[in-house]
């Protein structure tokens, strides 16, 4: 960054602020219209609505981010070595979260088929064998009773 003038840093630092400020308003922009404050329509009750108003939110932030790790990091003006060993990990971080969000989602799914097995109930007409159950009792075969 020593190759900079002090007015073409400065002229630097202001555009990007205003680059900035401007992805921001447009982010709120996109929450207002998607939610239905502006424009009175609500998107995000259609799965594809919801979609498009997220990626274009995830978007936008990703470019806040990397506009902010270059510019102000100084990341644009060192090598690249030094660069990727900062910027690569953030790609592990972005495939943690995914991961978390699945896992925790398989949980979720695990405890609901849960909660329904202790919800349903037992057949108790045949009074000779006890052991007689509803289709919709949620037993596999590889449930034992003893």
């Amino acid at each position: 960054m020593s190759s900079l003038s002090y007015e073409a840093s400065k002229s630097i630092a202001l555009k990007t602020i205003l680059i900035l400020a401007a992805v921001t308003v447009l982010e709120v922009l996109i929450a207002l219209v998607g939610k239905g404050y502006i424009g009175g329509m609500d998107f995000t009750h259609t799965f594809i609505g919801a979609a498009i108003i997220g990626l274009a939110m995830i978007a936008l932030s990703a470019y806040k981010a990397i506009t902010i790790i270059f510019e102000f990091m100084h990341m644009k003006y060192e090598i690249k070595g030094l660069a990727m060993s900062v910027l690569l990990p953030t790609l592990l971080l972005v495939w943690a979260i995914i991961a978390f969000l699945y896992e925790g989602n398989w949980w979720l799914d695990l405890r609901d088929r849960i909660q329904q097995k202790n919800r349903s109930e037992i057949n108790f007409e045949n009074k000779n064998n006890l052991f007689s159950f509803d289709a919709d009792a949620c037993f596999k075969e590889d449930t034992y009773i003893l």
